[in-house]
Parts: C-alpha cells; sequence; structure tokens
C-alpha cells in the first residue's frame, strides 16, 4: 500500500505554488509585532495567475470558517458571514498600490510561534540564513484557523514549513553583497 493512501487531507491545509514571494521574512528569529508575543512570520506574495494556489487557499478559508463557526459565533446569537469577518487573502492591487513586489498579486501574511522548517529545492535543510531573505520564490505549507479574539473575529494564516525555490531580487532596499551599490 502506498503512503498516499493512507494521507489525509487537511482542507484547511495549503501548499503554495513554486512562484509564490517571501516578503517580510522572519523566518530565523521571530519578532514581536506591536508589542504581542513574539512569532516567526512571512508575507506570501502569490501572483493572481496562480489561480490554482488561488482557489486552495480559498477553500481552505472557506473550510476554517465552517469548521471554527462555534468559535467565530462566540457569544452572540448568530455566526457572522464570512465577508464581515477578518480574511488572510488579501488583494496587493487594492491594499499596497505603491509597491511594485504586491502588483498583480494577493498576499497572505503568515505566523507561528515555532519556527518553520527551511528546506531548499531537493528538500535539504537551509542552513545558510543569507539563502532567506526579502524576494526569494519558494513554497510554503501554511494552514487556515477561525479566530475570536477580544472581539476580533476572522480566519488567520499558520505558517508550518518552507522551500527555497530560487533566488529574487530582494526587498526592502537590502544591498546583496555580490552588487554593492552603495560603492558607486
Amino acid at each position: 500500500m502506498s503512503n498516499t493512501a493512507n494521507r489525509v487531507t487537511n482542507p484547511m491545509k495549503v501548499i503554495t505554488g513554486p512562484d509564490t514571494r517571501w516578503s517580510y521574512a522572519n523566518v530565523w528569529e521571530p519578532k514581536s509585532i506591536n508589542g504581542g508575543a513574539a512569532k516567526y512570520s512571512v508575507s506570501l506574495i502569490i501572483p493572481k495567475s496562480d489561480t490554482k494556489t488561488v482557489a486552495k487557499i480559498k477553500a481552505a478559508i472557506e473550510a476554517a470558517y465552517q469548521e471554527g463557526q462555534a468559535k467565530l459565533k462566540g457569544n452572540g446569537r448568530s455566526v457572522p458571514p464570512l465577508a464581515a469577518i477578518k480574511n488572510p487573502l488579501r488583494d496587493g492591487d487594492v491594499e499596497r498600490p505603491d509597491d511594485p513586489a504586491y502588483a498583480n498579486a494577493y498576499f497572505v501574511n503568515a505566523n507561528s510561534a515555532t519556527a518553520p522548517g527551511i528546506v531548499d529545492v531537493d528538500r535539504n535543510p537551509v542552513l545558510t540564513r543569507s539563502e532567506v531573505y526579502s524576494g526569494v520564490y519558494g513554497r510554503a505549507s501554511i494552514n487556515f484557523y477561525a479566530f475570536n479574539s477580544n472581539g476580533n473575529k476572522g480566519i488567520a494564516c499558520g505558517l508550518n514549513n518552507l522551500q527555497l525555490i530560487r533566488a529574487g531580487e530582494p526587498l526592502g532596499g537590502m544591498v546583496v553583497p555580490e552588487k554593492p551599490t552603495w560603492l558607486e
């Protein structure tokens, strides 16, 4: 019997396509945002042309909504509609119109309290931190879940593991050592 026959699929888990670009990659050291608990995080930029990944993410968000209805209802009389709560899949053209890295793309911010596993294209562990930076391309294993905290309700995205596929132009004004433009 093959391993795939025994594999249980989680409808809330997605593995993105290889053209997903990583931005704000805090994957080596956890960082605190707005005084919250320190977490590992990455913004995953998904081209709108990657309709397969976008469809999988939308289906996983719907599955998380269905699975989390009791949590989303909380003490209320009814479950708020999916359109009325926070959605992790965001449109880069709408929310980041001045950032060319987000043009013609969706993005999802994924985070985790535990460090993600990071492997290369051959699934060998990536040990050199300089290989992973904001601007590289790779797959991400992510999961979606409902939350209801302090009056905020929605679907969030958890970060599991990352697979580095290829280098990309660094984002955020980072200088790559091979291109010392600061000398010019």
